[in-house]
């Protein structure tokens, strides 16, 4: 079975081909192209949603000819096709599916809405032996407008067990690079700058809060972080020119934040006892994300597996969306056969499917 894929949430025009082999459970990318606007927005400070709407305009039809051309996948061959239906960018997101419902009604293939988050958290099922994955997942889910911890114990059974109650983890990240003139986008610079950095070497001794690392309950808060942050180099403007100190600031920053984050998963692995422990979301790109939640995982939770989404699928992409979409319609359409059932599918019906969770 093939599928195709498109996303236009924020600021990256996608659209990817997967083939999926239900006889050894796996699910392989064919194609996954982004056409990206990092360029455009950065001299704004963040996405402009009727710019990023303008350059979807542009580039939706090209990326998905270009997607079909490298997967080798003529459209007769396509069996199914899914686009973000939220959230995201209104102007972005109405790109996207105007754009899959138009070439749904065309080609007469059946169309699927897909929750955005749904899309990261099935990007761990990319290029991974399906029956690997274990039931009950906890999966903290971690993004520029997310940070929750989901607990799921089946496919598609979702339960919010911890939340941000204001700023999502990577919201900031932006926001932080931008006090300390580092352009947008924050996550990969201040990173990169934390990376630099050896804790040896210390000259200005930073000790940022760690907000709500203690509280009762798995909810998270990076507001407070990020104004400590505000405040600090207010108080030390003159050291911006150092880059010892920016260095440092973001170093301590970006640990401020992972201990939040680890300390609050493994708290909720402690309490759901899940078999497998996934990172999704675009700071699941953070290489000391991966790395420090893995070596805590192996520490407390030795019995669960952990896993995040290759390289190519951590940031948004298409080629999750249509990964989640094997998952929904399989469920949605209850078919004995599966693969006679989405055949029999009505096109209009589709153009007129229920997304609503």
């Amino acid at each position: 079975m093939k599928i195709l894929g498109i996303e236009t949430s924020c600021d990256e025009t996608a659209a990817s081909i997967i083939e999926i082999d239900e006889k050894i459970g796996y699910i392989k990318p064919l194609s996954n192209v982004i056409s990206s606007q990092i360029k455009l927005h950065s001299s704004w400070g963040g996405v402009v949603p009727n710019l990023a709407a303008r350059e979807h305009i542009k580039n939706i039809f090209p990326v998905i000819e270009e997607c079909l051309k490298k997967s080798k996948t003529p459209i007769r061959d396509i069996d199914l096709m899914a686009v973000t239906r939220g959230p995201g960018l209104i102007p972005a997101l109405l790109i996207g599916t105007t754009g899959a419902k138009t070439l749904s009604y065309v080609w007469k293939k059946p169309l699927v809405g897909i929750h955005h988050i749904e899309g990261h958290i099935y990007s761990n099922f990319i290029n991974k032996n399906l029956n690997e994955i274990a039931f009950p997942i906890l999966c903290l889910v971690v993004s520029g407008g997310h940070t929750q911890l989901v607990l799921m114990k089946k496919h598609l059974n979702y339960e919010v067990v911890g939340q941000t109650q204001d700023d999502a983890a990577g919201e900031a990240f932006d926001k932080v690079a931008r006090i300390l003139g580092l352009g947008y986008p924050g996550g990969p610079i201040i990173s990169k700058m934390a990376s630099e950095f050896q804790k040896e070497k210390a000259k200005y001794k930073i000790d940022f809060p760690r907000p709500m690392i203690n509280s009762n309950d798995l909810n998270f808060s990076f507001s407070g972080l990020k104004t400590a942050v505000l405040y600090y180099v207010k108080k030390n403007e003159s050291f911006l020119q150092d880059k010892d100190f920016v260095k440092e600031v973001c170093y301590e920053f970006q640990q401020a934040v992972l201990d939040v984050l680890i300390e609050k998963t493994i708290k909720a692995a402690n309490i759901y006892h899940p078999k497998t422990i996934l990172l999704a979301g675009g700071v699941s790109a953070n290489t000391q994300l991966q790395s420090q939640l893995h070596r805590s995982v192996q520490e407390n939770m030795p019995s669960a597996k952990f896993s995040f989404p290759e390289l190519a699928f951590q940031l948004d992409n298409a080629g999750m969306i249509a990964t989640a979409a094997f998952f929904r319609y399989r469920q949605e359409n209850k078919k004995e056969n599966f693969l006679s059932g989405w055949k029999k599918m009505d096109t209009r019906a589709a153009l007129n499917l229920d997304t609503k969770k």
